[in-house]
C-alpha cells in the first residue's frame, strides 16, 4: 500500500504533525527549513504531506532533484540526504542502512 501523495505548504506540514508530537519538533523543523534555504535561496521545496516531509533541491522529483529533506517524526526532526551514502561523515552522525538515503537525528533547535 502506498502513502497518499498529497502537496501542500510547509505550514501544512506542520498543522498535520499528530497531537502526540512533542512541542520542540515543530520549532526545530523550522529552524532546519531556514538553515537549508538560507545556504541554498535558489532550493525547489516540495511538500509532500503524504510522507510528512519536506524535501529541497534543484526540482520537484524528491530521488533524482531532492538533495535533502526535514522529516518531523514524534521527539525529534530527521534530516535527512538523499544521496547521503556518499557523504563524508567523520564524525559518524548519520544514520541509515538503505543502499543510498541517510538521516541525523536532529533533537534540539539549537542542534539545528
Amino acid at each position: 500500500m502506498t502513502k497518499e501523495a498529497r502537496f501542500g505548504s510547509f505550514d501544512d506540514l506542520m498543522r498535520e504533525l499528530p497531537p502526540r508530537t512533542a512541542p520542540e519538533v515543530e520549532p526545530i523543523a523550522r529552524r532546519l527549513r531556514d538553515v537549508i534555504l538560507d545556504g541554498f535561496p535558489e532550493a525547489v521545496e516540495v511538500v509532500r504531506l503524504g510522507d510528512g516531509a519536506a524535501s529541497y533541491g534543484i526540482g520537484p522529483r524528491k530521488m533524482s532533484e531532492s538533495h535533502v529533506y526535514v522529516m518531523p517524526q514524534a521527539v525529534h526532526v530527521n534530516l535527512g540526504f538523499w544521496h547521503g551514502v556518499g557523504l563524508p561523515d567523520p564524525e559518524g552522525l548519520l544514520e541509515g542502512t538503505g543502499a543510498r538515503m541517510r538521516h541525523v537525528k536532529v533533537r534540539s533547535k539549537e542542534d539545528a
